[in-house]
């Protein structure tokens, strides 16, 4: 039976039905021999991180695919704090940011692009420079560069992180005012007030300086206004380790990824992106096959699906699926023809290639491949086909329980075998002494 799992995440995959695709999905339209054989050999079923129809980014689906709880989550700041290597300590709020393009309407500021054409790499370090660093009422603010014109803030003092986002996401909408989330208290209120008055300040710096000068000489858009969102703050975190009793390690590439290892306690082994996300595929699988025997759980992922389906172009979307499948081909081999290894194969979250959402609500097929396992009448990888599968509709924490009786480790419920069980069996076990030390 199998001692360890590798989980396959092709981040966005499921989609939804275009007519640019003869009223099929990407996936139903691309050409995916390998997946198909794999679901034709194993059991299948639907995924949903959260329930039908909730639109879920990659963190929060994450946390519920490794067992965390909503509850248990810290905000996505906070994670890419931890994934630039960043150590915000205890009560520091950390929240996403970046430098767009805004316009006043009516004294109000208007997104009119939220990715302006990107400067060059010493241009957006001088815009993170004027405005790195800010003062205001004991609440001391920071802004820490990741790449392009990306980075966090992070704020420190008697703050909070129920704050409201000022990034609207899409471009032609006002951006909001940052506010205390409803029912929050004094401590959201400061934040949200010395938030504002940040980037009110960043804004008068930006307006004068001198690489925004240069792309007005260019004809470019300004890059005028820094906007935040998903503040998040350190809180106790349950070790995937510790609760599932499986020593894990991820390959993915990414501030995101790496930050959810570190949060989450798994190793985090090489990953390079190349642009070719077939290749990248191969040689994450490869990296999983030679690490199979030192880890019980390997998270393997790639975001090719979801970037493609960003670009709101279902064909793009179709050939990604389609070199990814290639890489399945080429690498998967010795891991599925392993009889030590449960092979699992899913997605985070659909991601519409069409439309204005960011994210969509349908659920993901999911397949579970290895000796054991029921053999259905599915036989091809897509989001109608699995809805046959005998695994049923899969959700939220749900997963890593499948994944554990697969393993053979599933914990027969009422079985004390430790003071605080774990979701394995057996537990960390104190042995019984018939002798005094």
């Amino acid at each position: 039976m199998p001692r360890a799992c590798v989980l396959l995440v092709l981040d966005g995959l499921g989609d939804r039905s275009h007519a640019a695709l003869g009223g099929l999905t990407p996936l139903q339209a691309a050409a995916t021999p390998h997946l198909d054989a794999i679901a034709a050999a194993g059991a299948n079923g639907l995924y949903h991180a959260g329930f039908p129809g909730q639109a879920l980014p990659s963190e929060n689906a994450h946390f519920a695919m490794f067992g965390a709880s909503p509850e248990e989550f810290p905000g996505r700041g906070y994670l890419e704090a931890l994934g630039m290597g960043l150590s915000p300590a205890p009560g520091e709020v950390c929240l996403l940011a970046h430098f767009c393009c805004a316009v006043v309407e009516d004294g109000c500021l208007r997104l009119f692009r939220d990715k302006p054409e990107k400067p060059a790499p010493e241009e957006a370090a001088s815009l993170f420079a004027a405005v790195a660093a800010f003062e205001h009422q004991g609440v001391a603010v920071r802004l820490h560069r990741d790449k392009g014109l990306f980075g966090v803030v992070t704020m420190t003092g008697d703050v909070s992180p129920e704050v409201t986002d000022t990034n609207p996401m899409v471009d032609g909408l006002f951006l909001p005012e940052p506010e205390p989330m409803t029912g929050a208290g004094a401590a959201a209120a400061r934040t949200a007030r010395a938030l504002r008055a940040y980037l009110l300040f960043a804004r008068r710096m930006l307006a004068a300086h001198p690489v925004n000068a240069a792309r007005a000489a260019a004809g470019l858009a300004p890059i005028n206004t820094l906007v935040t969102q998903r503040a998040g703050m350190a809180g106790p975190l349950p070790r995937f380790g510790a609760r599932f009793g499986l020593r894990p390690a991820s390959v993915a590439s990414g501030t995101l990824f790496r930050g959810i290892a570190k949060a989450l306690g798994f190793d985090l082994l090489p990953a390079r992106d190349t642009g070719d996300p077939g290749a990248d595929l191969a040689a994450r699988l490869e990296t999983a096959r030679a690490a199979v025997a030192d880890y019980d759980f390997l998270h393997v992922h790639t975001k090719a699906p979801d970037e493609a389906a960003h670009t709101k172009d279902p064909l793009a979307k179709k050939a990604v699926i389609e070199a990814l499948d290639a890489a399945v081909g080429r690498a998967a081999g010795p891991l599925l023809a392993d009889p030590e290894v449960l092979f699992a194969v899913t997605a985070d979250h659909s991601t519409p290639s069409s439309g204005p959402l960011i994210h969509g609500g349908e659920p993901v097929p999911l397949c579970l491949h290895g000796p054991g396992q029921r053999v259905d009448a599915v036989a091809r990888f897509d989001e109608v086909s699995a809805a046959t599968g005998c695994l049923g509709f899969v959700r939220g924490t749900q997963l890593p329980y499948l994944i554990l009786n697969g393993l053979e480790r599933a914990r027969l419920v009422g079985i004390r075998d430790t003071p605080d069980p774990p979701a394995c069996y057996p537990g960390p076990v104190r042995p019984f002494r018939v002798e005094e030390s």
